[in-house]
């Protein structure tokens, strides 16, 4: 296990990046749905990415575990007595039972429930019943748990299949040193929800690689943000794979006439947070993103915020980021909405959809209200994982709404009358994005 460094804290660079060569051909609806395409994939993509299994606060003392399950393998990450943290297949290497059935704990052994084997929190195997009745000898000693590469960075452990990987910072790139600044490892996990889909992974990427479907999908975010892609800046990180959106924030669409009264309502409980009187805005609500930059910078500090790293853009904006293949990032000083979309292990017309909300709380501060959530969250209560198929649980007011376009797109990917879609050019990042995935499978 590497623990990546955390850089130093400084302003991100937001200069617009030049946009590399993209294809121009169909995007064909056989890769959602195709058993041959899911079989490349995994070989191409799934078994050689840096991917996120889990959380470091999940290992946070020897002895801690937990399980990722990806796509039909799963990963057991512990932290040793020895301080470290490691990832091993979770199979025991006598007759191949899965090892830990648990999705976390902690445990100075692990135990197979098979045969009794036993490993210690570092993979290797200290107890077997008869030790005596092995032709090679006792196996204590001699035989180790699978490893895999694991890194922490960021609050996460990422993990790779592929033992020549490059190292975590290779893959990503300049957007490294852009996510450390958030300092998500100091944030809690306040929701945590995994949806089974009846969709290819890929839609939920596709989705978060564009903002074209906000004013149809998010009518609502009208009052709120902009919905424009002029006003927008789309970056393609060439050849990571990692793409970035600045969406500005804290104010209405300059499109929008009227409705003043929804946006300022919709905008009450953070404009009071900081200090500023809604109706201050009436005649102008375009003005409140402005203002609230300049309030959090004068007031940050007195509610326990540092906020000298940041543009002031960031204090109020969306900047939202995709890593390649599966997870998107919506950073906010004060909190994250993260997202990833697992493959299936047998049906590639389905997945597993992961939503996590992430809240900053000022120091000596419990209870917060999470903006992005439109509920106030706790940090003293330990957050559930709830787990359903689609319908059954909510992902946020937002996720909800984007959740509920997949199902329906999934079966129009399978029609003969798709022809592989018509891209504006505000969706270049879903063009980079399948580019990405044919030059991974060698396309």
């Amino acid at each position: 296990m590497a623990t990546l460094a955390r850089p130093a804290p400084q302003r991100i660079d937001v200069t617009p990046q030049p946009m590399p060569p993209l294809s121009d051909g169909p995007i064909a609806g056989s890769r959602y749905w195709s058993h041959d395409f899911m079989a490349r994939e995994w070989d191409g993509i799934w078994t050689k990415a840096w991917l996120i299994g889990g959380l470091a606060r999940q290992v946070a003392r020897p002895g801690d575990f937990f399980t990722y399950e990806l796509g039909r393998e799963s990963l057991l990450v512990t932290r040793g007595e020895d301080g470290q943290v490691r990832a091993f297949y979770n199979v025991c290497p006598h007759r191949g039972k899965r090892l830990v059935m648990e999705e976390e704990g902690n445990a100075k052994r692990l135990a197979c429930s098979y045969h009794g084997w036993r490993f210690d929190s570092e993979g290797e195997l200290n107890f077997v019943p008869c030790p005596e009745d092995f032709g090679g000898g006792n196996p204590c000693g001699k035989v180790r748990l699978e490893e895999v590469l694991c890194e922490v960075f960021a609050g996460f452990v990422w993990v790779n299949l592929d033992p020549a990987a490059p190292p975590l910072a290779d893959h990503l790139g300049p957007i490294g040193p852009q996510l450390a600044l958030y300092n998500m490892e100091a944030m809690h996990r306040t929701h945590w929800v995994t949806l089974e889909g009846d969709w290819n992974w890929k839609c939920v990427q596709d989705n978060f690689n564009e903002s074209y479907h906000l004013p149809f999908v998010h009518p609502q975010t009208r009052f709120v943000m902009e919905q424009s892609y002029k006003d927008c800046q789309f970056d393609l990180y060439a050849p990571h794979g990692h793409a970035r959106m600045f969406m500005p924030g804290s104010r209405p669409s300059r499109s929008l006439r009227g409705h003043t009264d929804t946006v300022l309502e919709m905008m009450r409980s953070e404009l009071t947070y900081w200090g500023l009187d809604p109706e201050e805005f009436r005649d102008d609500p375009l003005r409140t993103r402005a203002a609230l930059q300049a309030a959090k910078r004068a007031r940050g500090a007195e509610k326990g915020y540092d906020f000298s790293h940041f543009h002031d853009a960031q204090l109020t904006d969306h900047f939202h980021y995709t890593v390649f293949p599966n997870i998107s990032f919506s950073l906010k000083p004060d909190g994250c909405i993260w997202l990833r979309a697992d493959p299936h292990p047998t049906d590639p017309e389905r997945c597993f959809f992961d939503m996590w909300y992430f809240t900053w709380f000022p120091d000596g501060v419990d209870r917060y209200y999470a903006y992005s959530m439109g509920q106030e969250v706790d940090r003293t209560v330990r957050v559930p994982h709830r787990r359903g198929v689609v319908g059954e649980l909510s992902c946020g007011p937002g996720i909800d709404q984007d959740v509920a376009i997949w199902s329906e797109q999934q079966k129009g990917l399978r029609s003969r009358g798709y022809r592989g879609g018509h891209l504006a050019g505000q969706e270049a990042r879903v063009r980079f994005f399948h580019d990405t995935i044919d030059r991974w499978l060698g396309a």
